[in-house]
């Protein structure tokens, strides 16, 4: 029964229910099953009954497998480079392909901060070339890239405060009382106009005058005048006792205001020091030389 059983051509049985006599049609599929089984427990692929089991289904399976090699390959031969990039104390450990350029790392950098390309700054052993390759500038891995710049919304936080205060200080120096107000230039101006201070012109600025510009006063209500040395470069302050002949150039600042109620005279005051204390007062000065004496002593001489 065991001969019966074998026909030529048939790989013996492996169990003892084989020795059955069964219909060719039937036969086929066990050995179809057979055969898918055995590629799967060797991690195969499925294909023809004999794939998993013949010289040749080993060579049709070598394809495949170098195919996937090929893959990691590619993959690796983008040599990557571990970059330390440092930006406003913060640090970004970053992979980066080594074939890529400066202006590349520049968008790279651009993603992890916010910080736009134009406005970076990027070190490494000076300024990071844009058009050259980190290859070439010979970037290893762990190389420092030191980063320098402001987003623009750092640029506007720090600029916002710094307008702020400069309107501040406008809207306080508004709401400043007028000098003339004052106390210790009131008690100057109540004395009223000097009967013999020169005659004043709304709306119109004229040159020094060749004579000294007489007929004022100063803080203490003594009377004063000035007389511009231009050849000299020298400013005569002269009163009743004494002449102090001053350098133009040591002269700090001049400011004036008009005087509430005389509009077409001005109070003056030169800055003889470094701070305000220093300020020489100088009351009923002529409201079309004003703008002459400022140039004057502040070195922008005009001749009309």
């Amino acid at each position: 029964r065991c001969g019966a059983g074998a026909r030529p051509g048939r790989a013996p049985s492996p169990g003892p229910g084989s020795s059955r006599a069964l219909p060719a049609g039937a036969e086929e599929p066990g050995m179809e099953a057979e055969a898918q089984q055995l590629p799967l427990g060797c991690g195969g692929g499925g294909g023809s009954p004999a794939a998993g089991r013949s010289p040749e289904g080993e060579e049709r399976r070598e394809p495949l497998q170098a195919s996937v090699s090929n893959g990691g390959d590619a993959e690796s031969g983008r040599e990557l480079v571990e970059l330390k990039v440092i930006w406003n104390k913060n640090k970004y450990d970053v992979k980066f392909c080594l074939d890529s350029t400066g202006a590349e790392l520049k968008q790279k950098i651009h993603s992890l901060t916010g910080l736009p390309p134009a406005m970076q700054k990027v070190m490494f052993k000076g300024l990071l070339p844009e058009e050259k390759t980190l290859r070439e500038i010979k970037v290893t891995n762990g190389a420092k890239i030191m980063v320098v710049g402001s987003t623009i919304n750092d640029v506007l936080a720090v600029n916002t405060p710094k307008e702020a205060a400069q309107q501040e200080v406008k809207a306080e120096e508004n709401k400043k009382e007028p000098l003339c107000r004052q106390k210790q230039h009131r008690k100057v101006l109540d004395k009223g106009k000097p009967d013999d201070v020169m005659p004043s012109v709304k709306g119109v600025q004229e040159r020094l005058p060749t004579v000294p510009l007489s007929g004022m006063y100063n803080k203490s209500g003594g009377k004063v005048r000035l007389t511009f040395k231009l050849e000299q470069d020298q400013l005569w302050i002269g009163t009743k006792e004494r002449t102090e002949k001053l350098p133009m150039g040591s002269i700090k600042n001049v400011v004036s205001e008009p005087i509430e109620g005389h509009e077409d005279y001005h109070m003056m005051a030169f800055q003889l020091g470094p701070t305000e204390a220093s300020y020489y007062w100088v009351y009923w000065v002529p409201t079309q030389y004003v703008d002459a004496i400022k140039d004057t002593v502040l070195g922008k001489w005009q001749y009309f």
